[in-house]
């Protein structure tokens, strides 16, 4: 048997790996945290985002502590190999073991504040990167221009300031897109603002977690005056089972209509309930059949998922702690808050213009202060994201929903063959299902660590 290296594209004569990570919130530093634990040989990694907070994610850092993740501790490891890393962390922290009721019975179903799990997520990127002497990581608040593949199969990364540098492979770890604005092209601020003494009613645009969390933020703050939740759809999150809620799903194949795989969900969530257990299992089930499901449906069907069930299917996966939920619900019901069911077509000086449900005519919505929280969806058009489109070196999924990937996160060409780019996390929204949540971002990142490993390595063949 001969050793044979391979060649294209990690070939430097003995020279360290090239890798960079473009982004360094959660699905950056998750990135890293997987390179770091699973390629064998030495690597340099640099890792660009030109926002200087390196964190857990950037939506984490600049959390409030009263902003609860709607995942329990249990689902939160960044270590594939050990699922309660999370829990025994917390455990070690005297602090928040103090802070925790004593009649809880496991640190694992509790939820935890997202700056809590922001520290977590740095310190094992810290610890994994001193574990290893072969690496060094650099960090660069230089913007990425452009991406291009070169013909010896390494990628040139151009800099916004001019400068290029040569890379083995590369991953986009930028959540939905390189940069988050502070307002949409509508004018929408996107940030937490303190309204003023003269405020008297706030729009929270949106009706999922973070439409919750600004909601409740701002009574936190102080805020007394009116609230309208507005949104187009207006299904609330449901909550979490106050105990963990194991998956339960039937056995049997599913259906290939969507109609008919409608009904089948709905008959196993009351099914569940009748055997003692909750919908809330049942729908743990349901994802973990998700992705297998969303890709035997065709392009027709997709659609019309996307169309008239994404929002009820949305807010059953991203569920809020019973605790928080029981607290919106108060809200709602002390009638200075509400919800609204509407389209918005345009911000004007003092408020909206809204079309409102069930109604063809447009109408003036009064507002002091307007805070967007809708959902977020892959930025397709980036300039860099747009760039490798028009390259060819990735292409849409087919309901030009996001980037299409393989599991992994490998950027598909418009031939359906990867070539060494990657995309982690949301912005393969459109080809992987649930990968916006931490379980699922962090098994593509061991994937994708995993398959560079083995294409760095010497190949054994016989001979």
């Amino acid at each position: 048997m001969t050793v044979h290296g391979f060649s294209p594209p990690h070939s430097h004569g003995g020279q360290p790996l090239q890798i960079a990570v473009v982004g360094r919130g959660f699905s950056g530093l998750m990135m890293a945290i997987a390179l770091l634990k699973s390629v064998s040989q030495p690597f340099q990694l640099r890792m660009f985002d030109p926002q200087p907070i390196i964190s857990g994610g950037q939506a984490l850092a600049t959390a409030r502590s009263t902003e609860i993740l709607n995942s329990r501790a249990r689902d939160l490891s960044v270590s594939t190999g050990e699922p309660k890393d999370f829990t025994r962390w917390l455990q070690a922290n005297a602090d928040f073991r103090g802070a925790v009721s004593a009649a809880i019975p496991g640190f694992g179903q509790i939820f935890v504040p997202k700056s809590t799990f922001s520290d977590y997520v740095y310190q094992r990127f810290s610890e994994a990167l001193a574990q290893r002497t072969d690496v060094s990581v650099q960090m660069s608040n230089e913007g990425v221009a452009r991406i291009r593949l070169n013909d010896n199969g390494l990628f040139t990364l151009g800099l916004a300031d001019g400068n290029e540098a040569v890379y083995d492979t590369v991953a986009l770890a930028t959540g939905y897109g390189l940069k988050a604005p502070e307002k949409h092209e509508q004018g929408f601020d996107t940030v937490l603002k303190g309204p003023s003494e003269a405020t008297r009613h706030v729009v929270v645009m949106g009706n999922g977690l973070r439409a919750v969390d600004q909601v409740l933020q701002l009574r936190d703050g102080g805020f007394a005056g009116r609230i309208t939740i507005l949104s187009r759809r207006g299904f609330l999150p449901q909550p979490h089972t106050r105990m963990p809620a194991d998956a339960v799903f039937p056995s049997q194949p599913m259906p290939s209509q969507l109609r008919n795989i409608v009904r089948f969900v709905r008959n196993a969530c009351a099914e569940a309930e009748e055997n003692g257990w909750s919908w809330q299992a049942a729908m743990n089930g349901l994802r973990k059949r998700a992705r297998t499901l969303w890709a035997s449906l065709p392009p027709s069907e997709k659609r019309q998922f996307n169309r008239h069930l994404r929002a009820i299917y949305d807010s059953h996966r991203n569920r809020l702690p019973a605790d928080v939920h029981a607290r919106l619900e108060r809200e709602l019901a002390s009638g200075m808050t509400e919800m609204k069911r509407g389209t918005t077509l345009k911000r004007i000086p003092g408020g909206l213009v809204v079309r409102w449900a069930g109604q063809s005519t447009e109408e003036h919505f009064a507002a002091d202060d307007v805070i967007d929280c809708r959902c977020l969806s892959p930025d397709l058009k980036d300039p860099v994201v747009a760039d490798l489109l028009q390259a060819g070196l990735a292409t849409t999924d087919e309901l030009d929903l996001g980037l299409a990937v393989n599991p992994a996160g490998e950027l598909l060409t418009p031939k359906g063959r990867p070539v060494g780019l990657f995309a982690i996390g949301p912005l393969g929204l459109g080809s992987l299902p649930d990968i916006d949540l931490v379980p699922e971002i962090v098994t593509q990142t061991y994937a994708a660590a995993t398959l560079i490993d083995a294409r760095s390595r010497p190949q054994l063949q016989a001979g």
